[in-house]
């Protein structure tokens, strides 16, 4: 958790600051997660469960084998995925321990410094990401507004 420093005042103050959500919030991986075909890429890989080639996921996602076979690489450069050469085929396997670590240490970071998160998603009550709904919120670890919707 943040130490007892208050909050920074301005937007040039929380920029001098450096913290834990200065690492997390990782650009290459951002980059990799933002395209669509990536996505369903990801998606195809880890409901697969198993290693599978460009060849293999292509055919599942209905995509170019060459757009498929780059969006992979990105993916992989990115540490989403794990590439294996065997032979003349490269193998792709989703690496969800680690992109389910790294995003479970974005969520903490952000929840150190966002004085409005739930508390039953912040990591010190023991219940982050575990889907916890408590009182105060509308949905999981989101704070209700005061706005209702209108009667139509």
């Amino acid at each position: 958790m943040r130490s007892s420093t208050s909050q920074p005042k301005t937007p040039r103050a929380a920029a001098r600051v450096r913290a834990a959500i200065d690492k997390r919030l990782d650009q290459t991986l951002f980059k990799a997660l933002s395209d669509q075909n990536r996505l369903r890429v990801l998606a195809c890989l880890i409901k697969c469960g198993r290693a599978c080639s460009v060849s293999e996921v292509a055919e599942c996602c209905d995509v170019d084998f060459s757009v498929v076979n780059r969006h992979m690489r990105i993916l992989a450069d990115a540490g989403v995925l794990e590439a294996e050469k065997r032979g003349r085929t490269v193998w792709y396997t989703a690496r969800c321990d680690d992109l389910v670590a790294r995003l479970g240490e974005l969520i903490e970071a952000i929840n150190e410094w966002c004085p409005n998160a739930c508390p039953t998603s912040r990591s010190d009550t023991g219940s982050a990401g575990k889907g916890v709904k408590c009182g105060s919120c509308s949905t999981t670890g989101r704070p209700k507004t005061g706005r209702r919707k209108s009667a139509s």
